[in-house]
């Protein structure tokens, strides 16, 4: 999978949504993360899905990645795959206020950005810890979740 890629979606239920944020669901650096982009994205164009979950267990194994050990979360963004720093990037650009300034690190090369996303994701359980199981949100909230 290349970043950027166009992908054939496994189902009609990725296929209707615009922009889909995949996260690690146990991970509380990942849904505190999405607890973020909610309350930055009022005109709610992200939806959000848990990698543990079904269809994003399918997603996952239609692109060949890990279905169990995650490394990063995805966007997927009008039928392209982005991850790591690029997918949190391309998320933060269109949140609303100056947070979408930091867009600007787009212009830090992949590889640097990359290896900083990868420093962090190495340690973000040790950091903020894991989950036994997904948390529940608030039912306002439910209608972003696939």
């Amino acid at each position: 999978m290349k970043e950027g890629q166009t992908i054939r979606l496994p189902s009609d239920e990725w296929a209707e949504h615009e922009r889909i944020v995949l996260f690690d669901g146990v991970c509380r650096w990942c849904v505190t993360w999405v607890g973020f982009v909610i309350r930055h994205d009022p005109l709610g164009r992200f939806k959000f899905a848990s990698l543990q979950s079904g269809p994003a267990q399918q997603l996952l194994a239609t692109l060949g990645l890990p279905a169990q050990n995650f490394e990063t979360f995805l966007l997927v963004e009008q039928g392209r795959i982005y991850t790591k720093s690029t997918a949190a990037l391309r998320v933060i650009k269109l949140l609303a206020g100056p947070v979408a300034l930091l867009y600007l690190c787009i212009l830090i090369p992949r590889p640097f950005r990359d290896a900083l996303y990868d420093y962090v994701a190495r340690r973000r359980y040790r950091w903020m810890g894991k989950a036994d199981t997904c948390p529940t949100l608030p039912p306002s909230t439910h209608r972003r979740f696939i």
